[in-house]
């Protein structure tokens, strides 16, 4: 008996509180025009007394109500974030907990802004093994908390937000959604994207309590791995699968920002009407973008060919080819 594997329903979620770019003005040298510009990016949303377990449940709760699941039926629950609550346990667990699944195994994956292609991968492989039926995958980040607020080359990017999907197993293979992927890292350049650095003790002492480093970005770097390799991972994936990106029908990238986006399509000679996108709302929301958008579109997109891309700090990123 073949195991399928089907994206049953997605599902976003944003904090209410809006921070326009005229507000981030006040908190540091920047301005509407220089952000829209550089980064196309208007306005964000920021968790005010959310933490990141509570805007994956959100999205969880929804993905249930869609679905008409119990939260019991859940096996697995996958949180892709690198803004968890804590170091441990794994914000995945909290979720489980928040929502009621007492069925379900739950575990965190870090692999920044392309978290959400490695964590719904994972979760693909788990489901067509046959011992789960169904899984939440879910990306949700509060970015706003490891930001400084004074650092324009970071905090006019970010915002807060999370988005997921059902995978549900089935012996209908016309419902499989999954057909390819295509996971890299290079550690070599893990300095370009950092956030939570902690450094190791020098000395043994009474004062001695542990501390983070905020968010950092080397920009430019990031835009030419962005938009030179990942086109190139995009294309590799369609060839093993005798596909063009002429075949495909949407490109759902990571939303680090409208500019990169914008290069990616013409990279690709490919419409920029193939690629939605909601940077310019809500910002760069690391591994979110991706499953937000999703969920953006797929009550539209029934039948479609989608390659979903992410990329980010590792330097980790990767593809999904899917029917949706």
């Amino acid at each position: 008996m073949s195991n399928y594997v089907t994206i049953t329903a997605s599902a976003k979620y944003v904090p209410e509180r809006v921070v326009t770019n005229d507000e981030l003005s006040q908190l540091m040298p920047t301005s509407d025009e220089w952000i829209q510009s550089h980064t196309g990016i208007k306005t964000r949303h920021i968790a005010i007394n959310e933490n990141t377990s509570a805007l994956a449940s959100h999205v969880a709760a929804e993905l249930l109500t869609k679905s008409g699941l119990d939260a019991s039926a859940i096996d697995l629950i996958i949180v892709s974030t690198i803004t968890p609550d804590y170091l441990t346990p794994a914000t995945a667990c909290l979720v489980q907990e928040q929502i009621g699944a007492t069925n379900a195994v739950a575990f965190d994956i870090s692999a920044a802004c392309a978290g959400f292609i490695f964590a719904a991968d994972t979760a693909e492989k788990f489901l067509r093994q046959g011992k789960f039926q169904h899984a939440l995958v879910i990306s949700a980040e509060t970015n706003s908390k490891m930001l400084d607020w004074q650092d324009r080359t970071t905090a006019v990017f970010f915002g807060d937000g999370a988005g997921g999907a059902l995978l549900s197993r089935t012996e209908d293979a016309q419902a499989e959604s999954f057909i390819d992927s295509q996971l890299k890292t290079d550690g070599s350049r893990h300095e370009a994207i950092m956030s939570g650095a902690v450094a190791p003790l020098t000395t043994v002492q009474a004062q001695s309590k542990p501390s983070i480093a905020p968010f950092t970005m080397q920009g430019r770097a990031v835009f030419e791995f962005a938009t030179k390799t990942v086109p190139l991972q995009i294309e590799a994936l369609l060839a093993a699968n005798q596909l063009t990106v002429d075949d495909v029908d949407l490109f759902i990238c990571h939303q680090a920002n409208l500019r990169i986006i914008e290069k990616i399509a013409a990279t690709l000679k490919q419409p920029l009407s193939k690629f939605p996108t909601n940077v310019q709302r809500y910002g760069n929301t690391s591994s979110a973008g991706v499953p937000m958008a999703l969920a953006e579109v797929q009550p539209q997109a029934a039948g479609k060919l989608a390659v979903l891309a992410g990329f980010g700090g590792g330097l980790a990123y990767g593809c999904l080819l899917i029917r949706l």
